[in-house]
């Protein structure tokens, strides 16, 4: 027990490598694209709309994949591992061999599909990987697991803006970096896919039949719909709300760093007090304190550190809390697990989508102008809204979803 114990921090390595591929990419990536070849904001929101309508065949399809190679997942994750780093090479370190917009897709469609394939794989594993652990399994690996993730998350959104202090192409060199946190997770796990014996398939029927796991899956969707937004919008509303360009790294490394220590502390309490009632207290403190971002306009960079502090740190419990509860009714109605999270794959991303196609051609329709024009009131007044009201919105209805679901909690 205490060998199956002591691999913890694999899980926590490999969660950073796929959370330094996630958010981050929707933070960097369309703002890199806009900069560096003028790319318009419809064009990229379209390419990203793209995206993730292949997700609606693609995540399921790869949970169907993850499943039948799971007697070789070992080699399965490797091959994956290797396509993301040389995708994520691709997007930031090479040149635009063809249209800009063009290779964007490509390279995102590579660097995406690999992490999906990879997502699904490792959570699917640590599914049987909880259960061998001590009372609580779901929620020790959740700890581990979220906390490893957002400590990711803190790395990949700030190294550019940092790397750009001493770097010419700061992508470039994140990009590397990149690559090589990808092959010390792969082999850091590499023990891990045959360290439990792997039950067959059960199909996505059993998941889609069952009350708890729909339910679960509605919450995700509606849940991560505030963080998609705010991830996509974040870098508009430093440079151009609170005109504080150059804190973008440091804001975002509070936000993250808040969100890392707080994490444990959620997990915690939700085994003293259950899950689905620390994360509706958690729900409601995140309104309570991203709202603050709806009044804040020029130079106001001391308040929003506050908001970022505050919002981070109650954004751990949401990533610790939600997928543990799924994890564990995936341990008792499909303990295969790969199927049930390609699906919790797809809602999860299918945020990101309308984050994406709904809110940057409609700023950019309003007169938003990133540093090579001038914004007019009305697209940054938008711009607001769109970056703190929409996700206060969202949120009600994910606490509205989540109180009326008494039956969904974890063992």
């Amino acid at each position: 027990m205490r060998a199956r114990a002591a691999r913890l921090p694999a899980y926590a390595l490999f969660a950073a490598l796929l959370a330094a591929a996630g958010l981050p990419i929707y933070i960097h990536a369309p703002k890199f694209y806009v900069d560096e070849y003028g790319v318009s904001l419809t064009a990229l929101g379209s390419v990203l709309f793209g995206l993730r309508l292949l997700d609606v065949v693609q995540d399921p399809a790869l949970g169907w994949l993850a499943q039948a190679l799971r007697h070789e997942r070992g080699l399965a994750v490797m091959v994956a591992g290797a396509v993301m780093a040389l995708a994520m090479l691709g997007l930031f370190a090479v040149p635009a061999p063809m249209a800009p917009v063009l290779w964007f897709a490509l390279m995102l469609t590579l660097v995406f599909s690999a992490f999906s394939f990879l997502t699904i794989c490792f959570y699917a594993q640590g599914v049987a990987k909880a259960d061998s652990l001590p009372v609580a399994g779901h929620l020790t690996l959740a700890r581990w697991r979220e906390t490893g993730a957002l400590l990711g998350v803190c790395l990949a959104s700030v190294a550019p803006l940092l790397l750009g202090l001493a770097l010419d192409r700061p992508f470039a060199g994140f990009a590397v970096g990149f690559a090589v946190l990808a092959l010390w997770a792969v082999v850091a796990m590499r023990r891990e896919w045959r360290a439990t014996g792997l039950p067959g398939a059960s199909g996505f029927g059993t998941v889609l039949r069952d009350g708890q796991a729909r339910r679960l899956l509605l919450i995700a969707l509606v849940n991560a719909a505030p963080v998609a937004v705010t991830s996509t919008l974040f870098l508009f509303y430093v440079e151009l709300a609170l005109e504080a360009p150059g804190w973008e790294g440091p804001l975002l490394l509070l936000f993250f760093i808040a969100a890392a220590a707080a994490a444990p502390l959620w997990g915690m309490l939700a085994e003293r007090h259950g899950p689905r009632r620390v994360l509706l207290a958690a729900m409601a403190l995140g309104i309570a304190a991203f709202g603050g971002a709806l009044f804040l306009g020029p130079g106001d960079v001391v308040l929003f550190a506050l908001v970022c502090l505050a919002s981070g740190a109650v954004l751990g419990a949401d990533l610790t809390l939600l997928p543990a509860m799924f994890a564990s009714r995936m341990a008792q109605i499909s303990p295969s697990a790969a199927e049930g999270f390609g699906l919790w794959s797809f809602v999860s991303k299918l945020t990101l989508a309308f984050a994406a196609a709904a809110l940057l051609p409609a700023l950019e329709g309003a007169g938003l102008q990133t540093a090579t024009g001038t914004s007019s009131d009305t697209s940054i007044s938008l711009l607001i809204w769109f970056y703190a009201g929409v996700p206060c919105a969202l949120k009600l209805l994910a606490i509205a979803l989540l109180a009326g679901a008494k039956d969904v909690e974890t063992s």
